[in-house]
């Protein structure tokens, strides 16, 4: 469980301005069905972050040792830092043809997503948990939790809430899980 809850929140959080999210923001004024678009984020990001969490357990799994949980500590730590980094996404770069909705979203966030903040967390807490399958659900529900909104409700979202607030929380948050796992490490706590 507190794989899951984990997951749900460290990314919820990370995911708010993010190039996802402003991803999610151009397609539902492009396409104006945001369901599809729901879907298609739903399903990319569920094929994403299954792997990115699997990875994470597998690295953990293959380089067991003190100072793999030092790298794990240290990657919350640098995530921290790049949480405080505002994402920009270019419209052009992203246009979408003539597949519809479901499928350039279902494309398009799975190709942006690699190597994003939120892939590299789900990572990260794959190592720090032994359980894919409930990272990969608590990452993809904090997915959902951050781009659904900014679906439905677009430009508007974005307009009303501080992001820099927002990434400024969500950096701390990632710092104090990464001095909470080098305590740990060090058997401070």
């Amino acid at each position: 469980m507190e794989a899951f809850l984990t997951s749900i929140g460290i990314v919820a959080i990370a995911e708010i301005g993010d190039k996802t999210q402003l991803l999610a923001i151009v397609l539902a004024t492009r396409f104006r069905k945001p369901w599809p678009i729901v879907w298609g984020i739903l399903a990319a990001t569920v094929a994403n972050h299954f792997l990115a969490a699997l990875v994470g357990q597998q690295a953990s799994a293959w380089l067991d040792g003190t100072w793999f949980r030092y790298l794990v500590a240290a990657s919350f730590i640098v995530m921290a830092g790049w949480t405080l980094i505002p994402d920009t996404f270019d419209e052009d770069e992203q246009k979408p043809v003539r597949y519809g909705a479901f499928l350039t979203t279902l494309v398009a966030f799975f190709l942006v997503e690699m190597g994003d903040k939120t892939q590299v967390a789900t990572i990260a807490l794959g190592a720090r948990f032994d359980s894919v399958f409930a990272v990969m659900c608590g990452t993809t529900l904090g997915m959902m939790i951050a781009n659904v909104p900014a679906v439905f409700l677009g430009k508007e979202l974005v307009e009303r809430i501080p992001l820099k607030t927002v990434r400024i929380v969500a950096a701390l948050l990632f710092l104090a899980i990464g001095l909470w796992l080098l305590a740990q490490t060090a058997g401070v706590i």
